[in-house]
């Protein structure tokens, strides 16, 4: 038998792990600066396992607009650039056999805009997966109003809860969206 509480932990939890989730997919879009969390998502095959660039290899941003990857294995250079050309980032590897270098072309306002819609998508997904929690809520709190679990009252009381908490995770999306779409605008 669950408990209000319970349930309420459980949600809470869900709704962080969206928040999490949120925040992972925005390193992925590209500002005008290097970060070597641009490559956290891009997968190499590693002894047949696709494995994180940055558990093959040392990434390093030398300068504001270039990162340098080194491969701790010189036969790794080819399949990492290969990863590169095929991940959605738009950057072009330059290899020297023994390291591989990264630049990153200035952003263009359009592209800004293009990656602020990006940006505003996510933030949308993340949302949608935060009301979803709060429906789940919502339904699981009327089959206990109606298994008489739980009163009325209690019920009333929850589902207002769960509103409150949707609004709080919703205001903290808005406010990773706009830091963000500040980071991408910034010239």
């Amino acid at each position: 038998m669950t408990t209000i509480s319970g349930l309420k932990v459980q949600t809470e939890g869900k709704m962080n792990k969206a928040i999490d989730a949120l925040h992972s997919e925005l390193t992925s879009v590209r500002t005008g600066r290097a970060t070597p969390s641009l490559l956290e998502r891009v997968m190499v095959e590693y002894y047949g396992t696709p494995t994180p660039v940055n558990q093959v290899a040392n990434v390093s941003v030398p300068e504001p607009r270039m990162i340098v990857i080194q491969p701790w294995e010189k036969t790794m250079v080819k399949e990492i650039e290969k990863a590169i050309m095929k991940s959605d980032l738009g950057l072009n590897p330059n290899s020297d056999g023994v390291s591989i270098r990264l630049n990153l072309p200035q952003l263009t306002e359009d592209r800004r805009k293009e990656l602020v819609k990006v940006v505003h998508k996510k933030g949308e997904d993340a949302r949608v997966v935060i009301r979803n929690v709060r429906r789940e809520f919502n339904d699981a709190v009327k089959k206990m109003e109606k298994a008489k679990s739980i009163t009325e009252d209690e019920a009333k009381e929850a589902i207002e809860n769960s509103q409150k908490l949707t609004d709080k995770f919703i205001k903290e999306i808005y406010n990773i969206l706009a830091h963000k779409e500040k980071e991408v605008m910034e010239v």
